[in-house]
């Protein structure tokens, strides 16, 4: 199946949602080897990330890419060219060559890689299993046996998996570990022994990442130890003014602020001001956290015109819906509906389930927010067209870091349960209907007001 560089390309084409709707004999061969089917996505993923940063940024790119075929490489050299809503393709170049099979010493680092990738954590630990780079929201950790961060499953009686693997200094997988953070966390963890140049087992480095929760372990968690309060203002001010600068001068690039930048700079520079964004709005979310869990924590009660707020928070929104292709649909002027609440604390929480709204809604989708009242309750509704929630999850999407359904990686997984919190302390509630299929619809209670 080479195709020698003397003969016309091989050609495909790719629609906008990046299926590979046409494509010469080669090309679909090499498509359906990667498990790709007819019309659908195009399975070969050095290929299709070159035609997705071609309709990104606009312009012909070329690559040289080698892709997996079987037992086989493939060389290729591909161009891909903006063409309308997608990409067209031409490959020349193509030539095949026994695949390279990586060295055994190789194989633990591609482990850690995988591993690394789905991580939400990552901990460092001396060879007495101290810990020695603790995750950034706990440095207090610093010096403390693991076990005080993370309950392990046992392998025998009084041996947790990492004490037994490091019996020998090998790597190890706990699917059933615990991360004692608050009412504690279910997680997975995967340890990569760390060798010292001549000392040997230096540590372990533990790859941690959140799993969706299921039964309770086997096994009876001791009590968990106390740990420092996440995210103290200290160290909120320390984050929160150097990621204004990031985003402060990633915004001025990407705005071209002091004069043209290559379009593909700006676009990165915008990226970075999003991921800073992303980090801010987590601050936040953790210091929000912090504070609605103190015992003395009481939201002002003020009289709110909740129609004012839902507009204002609809009208805030208004720009990164539009992004998304999403339309916000505000209450209509008129009639106020008065509630007694907190109204910043009460804008802060239209403005997380709009944001959720958008996010979980297709392009072209609409979302809803409605404000009623009825009898002594006043009530602000947002709802959606999106993919709905099940009965079985409806009580979980309001637990800590808990993220169902993102799509896109974002979020803290503390949006709803600080909602939910917020509600109460004001003599409200948060809560939710829906179905799988049939969009979602949140409903803001509060006392009413005259």
């Amino acid at each position: 199946m080479n195709a020698p560089h003397s003969v016309r390309p091989v050609i495909g084409r790719v629609d906008g949602r990046g299926r590979l709707i046409e494509a010469d004999p080669p090309l679909s061969r090499l498509h359906e080897r990667a498990g790709g089917v007819a019309g659908g996505p195009l399975a070969v993923p050095q290929l299709s990330s070159v035609a997705r940063l071609a309709r990104r940024l606009g312009i012909a790119l070329s690559r040289r890419v080698i892709a997996a075929q079987g037992d086989q490489d493939v060389e290729l050299w591909v161009r891909a060219r903006p063409d309308g809503t997608g990409a067209e393709l031409a490959i020349t170049g193509w030539q095949e060559t026994p695949a390279i099979q990586p060295p055994a010493t190789l194989e633990a680092l591609r482990w850690r890689d995988f591993s690394r990738a789905t991580a939400d954590w990552i901990v460092e630990t001396d060879a007495m299993l101290r810990i020695t780079h603790p995750p950034s929201n706990l440095p207090g950790a610093v010096g403390q046996p693991v076990e005080a961060l993370f309950a392990l499953s046992p392998v025998e009686e009084g041996v947790s998996s990492i004490v037994a693997a490091a019996r020998t200094a090998d790597r190890f997988e706990d699917h059933d570990a615990v991360f004692r953070l608050g009412a504690g966390i279910a997680v997975h963890v995967a340890g990569v022994p760390l060798l010292g140049e001549t000392e040997g087992f230096a540590g372990y480095q533990l790859l941690v990442s959140r799993r969706a929760p299921h039964a309770a372990p086997s096994f009876r968690l001791p009590d968990p130890a106390p740990l420092e309060e996440a995210f103290g203002n200290q160290l909120s001010q320390a984050m929160r003014e150097p990621l204004d600068r990031i985003i402060a001068h990633a915004d001025n690039i990407s705005g071209r602020g002091d004069g043209p930048v290559r379009r593909d700079y700006a676009a990165y520079a915008e990226d970075i001001a999003g991921a800073g964004r992303h980090l801010l709005a987590l601050v936040d979310d953790l210091v929000d956290l912090q504070t609605i869990e103190r015992a003395d924590f009481r939201p002002e009660v003020d009289l709110v015109d909740l129609v004012e707020t839902a507009q204002r928070a609809a009208a805030l929104l208004a720009v990164r819906a539009a992004g998304a292709g999403v339309t916000i649909e505000g209450p209509l002027p008129g009639q106020p509906v008065m509630a007694f609440g907190d109204v910043r604390r009460i804008l802060q929480v239209l403005i997380n389930l709009l944001s959720n709204a958008i996010r979980h809604s297709p392009p072209g989708g609409r979302v809803w927010i409605r404000c009623e009242r009825e009898g002594d309750i006043a009530a602000a509704i947002v709802a959606d067209a999106g993919e709905g929630i099940g009965e079985g999850d409806q009580d979980r999407i309001f637990e800590r870091f808990e993220r169902l359904g993102l799509r896109d990686g974002t979020g803290s997984g503390l949006g709803l349960y600080i909602s939910r919190r917020l509600a109460r302390a004001m003599g409200g509630d948060l809560g939710v209907d829906s179905a799988p299929g049939q969009g979602a619809r949140f409903v803001l209670t509060l006392p009413a007001g005259q």
